[in-house]
């Protein structure tokens, strides 16, 4: 069951990230064809550009943690005896996993406070756009608790993910 659900949440991760490339794409070519073909770029192209790209790292960010793509200095950490390392792996999902818990109330409050502000150029409520916030806690959350876990079982020496096609 929670291998279903942890496959589900890579598939989830990727396809979100996959459809947020896929319009960024979209409004950059409009936006170059606009500026280089027919000299008069569509304004909406920027600020959809901006708010693809937000969620394009929101739903990244959980799966660049899960396969150490994301900052980490782990030369000291590594380079110490025995079950150390182990150790500080787990303390820092802990934490990762803390911090995120901690932050989410206040980026519930930045997403509602958008709902009082709209976009300029497409209309659209920010608080859509606000979500992106709470969508890249959740996702690195979700990820940092599936390495404790995999820790506590015994699963996992809580090193990265290096192969994208492995359930751990």
């Amino acid at each position: 069951m929670a291998q279903r659900l942890h496959q589900a949440l890579l598939a989830l991760c990727r396809l979100a990230a996959g459809l947020a490339f896929a319009v960024l794409i979209f409004a950059v070519l409009v936006q170059i064809l606009g500026r280089s073909v027919f000299a008069n770029s569509p304004v909406w192209t920027e600020e959809l550009t901006r708010f693809a790209l937000l969620y394009l790292a929101a739903f990244a960010a959980g799966l660049s943690y899960r396969s150490g793509d994301l900052v980490n200095v782990d030369i000291l950490c590594e380079a110490l005896p025995g079950r150390l390392p182990v150790i500080l792996r787990f303390v820092s999902a802990l934490a990762t996993a803390g911090l995120c818990v901690a932050l989410i109330v206040p980026a519930w409050q930045f997403t509602a406070i958008g709902s009082l502000q709209t976009s300029p150029a497409l209309g659209w409520r920010m608080d859509f756009v606000h979500a992106s916030v709470l969508v890249m806690l959740l996702s690195i959350l979700a990820f940092a608790l599936i390495r404790v876990v995999a820790m506590l079982a015994g699963a996992s020496d809580g090193r990265p993910v290096t192969d994208p096609e492995s359930p751990q």
